[in-house]
């Protein structure tokens, strides 16, 4: 019978999570249990630890993802565990899973084989309910809004430009764009309206983004939900609701604690996608496993273009932190599709496609360079991988002069990244950290999304669309150019278009509309044709998932 994830989730041996807490010096008080696996940690235990040495965080990034995989969750699992392994004192800090993907076709985001967080059924269904959470304190905002229109609309909100948009987590292109308040004036006044995927509401963005539960009130006051008829600006704080979407979230703001496999402990909390939000778990999160442990690893969503780079650039300014290395993890399979393979072509050995392929994984290491951090490539195994593919691969890297190791995560767990762990542990204490961010506050709206199209994605120039020309002429009058860029974009490609597979050159990133994102501290440029609502595939994951009698989950990954 195959070996699948869920298999070897479910015959896990898993410690009582009190007991993984203790191992990290925490009291039975400064936990809340969800069962026996699952516990949300106070956040007092900051006020606790606050003289305590922070220890260091190493993120996980990787190539553009393609659909032949390259386990950048995975290797994260594995080299915690590996980091354990070899006696050092680390912690995991990873995102949530969206159920829309886990439903659709990306799947969870628990790691794979040996290298997975559990309770993995748990963890890619309802979890401790924070999405939930998420989802509620959302739509209690658009029910606010609607409900202030019908009675009075004493802020003078223009309906015709409410930018706030409901939410649910799920795929559902259906909801992109819908007319509520139908049936007559006791139903409302009819507007047009829509909905995101709930990892894409601000209100994601800021739990993720908060360094407390008064910066996060703070920040809820500050988003931005539409504009009178003169055009002025309106927030929740106008509303007057932060107070109660706070109330909402207070038990989600609340990092969660799980295990590995290895029953090493991993932090859950949080999860806005890379392409359309700023794809990193949360600040809280990772600040408290900074207090508990030597080593933070941590991953961003999505290839370095994107999650890596709002990570090191909006992630650790606002949560007053600089990473120490950077894993860049990629397999000889996705490298062989970004050299021109189809997907169903993979098998036999093609070493030139993989040469090829490999000017991505040169990108991504330059721009990983220009952020001036140390840095390991990560060559995540496959057993379809041939010795000559293997061998090119590493010849390149050997000529290049970069440090990397094969990581053999998913068949091994910890075992299979010990080298990997060594090695980040060198760069570490041997490479110059030189972290700087790609622009400053100061820079103009503009400035930092050409400093980002042009070194990050490798773009000879940036276009606005009318609409977006006259977003940033407004957005400055407003005095929003001081914030952050959190760029909207293919994950598949360097570029705005998906099918530009390796590195394309002399091509133009598109900003079609800019959305503020005032609360969270960003704007979000979108490119392309990237939605803040995906849809579910032709035959969507969902079609295999069943449960036994028992209530044991199958099809699961």
């Amino acid at each position: 019978m195959e070996n699948t994830d869920l298999r070897i989730a479910q015959a896990a041996s898993m410690k009582n999570i009190k007991e993984i807490a203790s191992n990290l010096g925490l009291e039975e008080s400064d936990i809340e249990l969800y069962g026996n696996y699952k516990a949300k940690i106070n956040l007092d235990v900051m006020e606790t630890l606050k003289d305590k040495k922070s220890g260091k965080v190493i993120l996980v990034t990787a190539i553009n993802p393609t659909p032949a995989g390259e386990g950048k969750s995975t290797t994260t699992v594995g080299l915690g565990q590996a980091f354990n392994k070899i006696g050092e004192n680390a912690i995991i800090a990873l995102r949530e899973p969206s159920f829309g993907p886990v439903m659709g076709v990306k799947g969870g985001a628990a790691g794979g084989g040996y290298s997975q967080v559990v309770p993995m059924e748990d963890l890619n269904l309802h979890f401790t309910g924070d999405i939930h959470a998420i989802t509620t304190a959302n739509n209690a905002v658009s029910a606010i809004i609607d409900n202030h229109i019908h009675q009075g609309n004493e802020l003078n909100i223009d309906p015709r430009r409410i930018s706030w948009k409901r939410c649910i987590d799920m795929n559902d292109r259906a909801l992109r764009d819908v007319v509520i308040g139908l049936g007559g004036v006791g139903n409302s006044l009819p507007r047009q309206d829509g909905f995101n995927i709930s990892v894409a509401s601000e209100i994601m963005a800021v739990l993720c983004l908060a360094n407390d539960l008064s910066d996060l009130k703070d920040k809820v006051r500050r988003i931005v939900i539409g504009y009178t008829y003169s055009r002025e600006p309106i927030t929740i704080g106008d509303l007057g609701v932060e107070g109660a979407v706070a109330l909402i979230l207070k038990d989600a703001i609340k990092p969660n604690l799980v295990q590995t496999l290895e029953n090493t402990p991993a932090l859950v909390h949080g999860g806005p996608f890379a392409n359309i939000a700023h794809g990193c778990n949360s600040i809280i999160a990772t600040n408290m496993g900074r207090k508990l442990a030597d080593y933070v690893i941590t991953e961003a969503g999505f290839g370095a273009d994107l999650g890596a780079e709002k990570f090191l650039n909006i992630k650790t300014l606002q949560g007053g932190f600089d990473p120490s290395a950077v894993v860049i993890v990629a397999t000889i399979r996705a490298l062989k599709m970004h050299g021109g393979v189809n997907k169903k072509e993979l098998g036999p050995e093609n070493v030139e496609a993989l040469i090829k392929g490999i000017s991505n994984l040169e990108k991504h290491i330059e721009t990983v360079k220009h952020f001036g951090l140390p840095y390991v490539v990560a060559i995540n195994a496959f057993t379809s991988d041939t010795n000559k593919e293997t061998q090119a691969l590493e010849d390149y890297l050997i000529r290049s002069n970069h440090p990397y190791s094969l990581s053999e995560v998913w068949a091994k767990g910890g075992d299979g990244a010990i080298d990997l762990a060594n090695k980040v542990i060198n760069e570490i204490n041997t490479k110059e950290n030189n972290f700087n961010r790609l622009y400053e506050v100061e820079d103009t709206l503009s400035i930092k999304i050409e400093k980002i199209a042009k070194i990050v994605y490798g773009a000879k120039a940036v276009e606005y669309s009318s609409k977006a020309k006259i977003q940033l002429r407004r957005f400055k009058k407003q005095g929003w150019d001081t914030l952050g860029i959190c760029m909207a974009k293919t994950q598949y490609s360097l570029s705005d278009n998906p099918k530009k597979l390796g590195r394309p050159e002399d091509f133009v990133i598109t900003i079609r509309e800019l959305r503020p994102s005032v609360g969270a501290g960003f704007i979000v440029a979108l490119t392309g044709d990237v939605m803040t609502m995906p849809g579910l595939p032709k035959k969507p994951a969902a079609l295999n998932m069943d449960i036994s009698p028992k209530g044991e989950a199958k099809g699961l990954f």
